[in-house]
C-alpha cells in the first residue's frame, strides 16, 4: 500500500547532478551516530557547492561569495534536519539501510530521505503532516515552539519541517510505502527547493 501527501513526485535521478548516501542504522547505537549527521551534511552542502559557482559566473565577486554561502548553508540546514529526524525516528530493530539523496536541477534542488518507522509512529505522523499542509506555517511554527517550552512535544516537536518551510519556502511531501510481512512502513520525506 502506498500513501502520499503533498505533492510527491517520483523524481528519477536521470538528469542533473545528483548524490545519494546510504546509511546502515542497526549498525551502531544513536548516540554514537548522532554527530555524523552534521559532518554528512556538510560533506552534502560542499559536493553541491561547486555546481552552483557556474551557475554564479555573472554575479559580482562578493555577491557570488553571499549567495554561496547561503545556498551552502541551506543545503547543510536541510541535509541536517532530515538525516536528525531519519536517525530518530528509524526502526533499528529491522535491518534497512536509511538513505539521503540530493538532485540537482537547473530550477531546483529535491532532497529525499527514506527511512524506516515504527507502525505506532505511523498515525502520529501523518496527522502532523496534515496539520503542515493545512494549517499556516507560521502559526503552527509558534504554536509548536510554545508547546516545546511547556514540555509538552513528546519527542516530536517538528520544528525542522516548519523551518524548512518558514525559512526557506520548502515545499513539502511524503510517501508511506507498506512492504514485506509482517508489515513495514517505509517512509520518504521529499524537499523540494526552487533555485533561480
Amino acid at each position: 500500500m502506498v500513501q502520499t501527501f503533498g505533492e510527491f513526485i517520483e523524481i528519477q535521478p536521470k538528469q542533473g547532478e545528483y548524490l545519494t548516501i546510504g546509511f546502515s542504522p542497526s549498525c551502531r547505537p544513536l548516540k554514537e551516530r548522532w554527530q555524523n549527521n552534521g559532518l554528512s551534511a556538510d560533506f552534502i552542502a560542499e559536493y553541491f557547492r561547486v555546481f552552483f559557482i557556474g551557475k554564479l559566473m555573472d554575479l559580482a565577486k562578493e555577491e557570488e561569495k553571499v549567495v554561496l554561502s547561503n545556498i551552502k548553508d541551506t543545503v547543510k540546514y536541510v541535509a541536517n534536519e532530515l538525516l536528525e529526524n531519519a536517525m530518530k525516528f528509524q526502526n533499528e530493530s529491522l535491518p534497512f539501510t536509511a538513505k539521503i539523496g540530493l538532485s540537482l536541477y537547473d530550477d531546483k534542488l529535491v532532497f529525499c530521505v527514506t527511512n524506516c518507522v515504527d507502525e505506532q509512529q505511523v498515525e502520529p505522523f501523518q496527522q502532523f503532516i496534515q496539520s503542515l499542509l493545512n494549517e499556516d506555517p507560521q502559526e503552527l511554527y509558534f504554536k509548536t515552539m510554545r508547546s516545546n517550552a511547556l514540555g509538552s512535544d513528546n519527542n516530536r516537536s517538528g520544528l525542522g519541517l516548519l523551518s524548512m518551510i518558514c525559512d526557506y519556502s520548502a515545499k513539502l511531501s511524503w510517501k508511506f510505502e507498506t512492504i514485506q510481512t509482517p508489515p513495514v512502513t517505509v517512509v520518504t520525506t521529499m524537499v523540494l527547493l526552487e533555485i533561480y
